[in-house]
């Protein structure tokens, strides 16, 4: 949190931060000055600004949000990977052989980033467009990440892009409760 006398920052739980607010709310209610370290603005690390979007959306979903949360949070972190790993690959020395593998990152990268957007989007959902969708994003991970992780016992960057690519493929797998 953060002391607003003192600039001090601590991270707290939820729970914590959400029992602070209460016990200041109520202090404010009777009249009550509320005790100088009670005031404090609060940096969470329990939850995501997905997570929270969420949980405050209008529309209930019936879906299962912890893997929708968990599939939005991989396919962001494969776009970055896949991202970095085609700049990367700019680099190398042999970049010729590397080809293949840059293009394979900025489809998997563009792929992902549309399927988080997606599968973030729950006021009518259209389940056969994100189904297809998810379906995609599966296996542009897969075919990037077989490539990356050939290339990854010479070049750390494309064993890190493979296993973000594999750890998408999963949550996709997971969402669609297939396979």
């Amino acid at each position: 949190m953060i002391d607003r006398d003192s600039n001090r920052i601590e991270k707290v739980t939820l729970a914590h931060a959400k029992a602070c607010l209460e016990h200041e709310s109520s202090a404010g209610a009777n009249n009550q000055k509320p005790a100088a370290n009670i005031r404090h603005r609060f940096v969470i690390e329990d939850m995501s600004y997905i997570k929270r979007m969420f949980e405050t959306h209008p529309v209930r979903a019936s879906s299962d949000h912890g893997k929708s949360i968990e599939c939005i949070t991989a396919a962001y972190a494969c776009a970055e990977a896949c991202n970095a790993c085609a700049d990367a690959c700019l680099g190398e020395k042999n970049l010729a052989e590397m080809v293949q593998c840059i293009r394979d990152c900025n489809d998997c990268a563009d792929v992902c980033l549309a399927t988080a957007r997606i599968v973030s989007r729950i006021t009518l959902t259209d389940f056969h467009v994100a189904g297809a969708q998810l379906r995609a994003c599966l296996e542009v991970c897969e075919r990037c990440g077989e490539v990356c992780e050939k290339h990854g016992k010479r070049m750390a960057h494309c064993r890190i892009c493979a296993e973000a690519c594999q750890s998408c493929a999963r949550a996709c797998v997971e969402l669609l409760g297939e396979r």
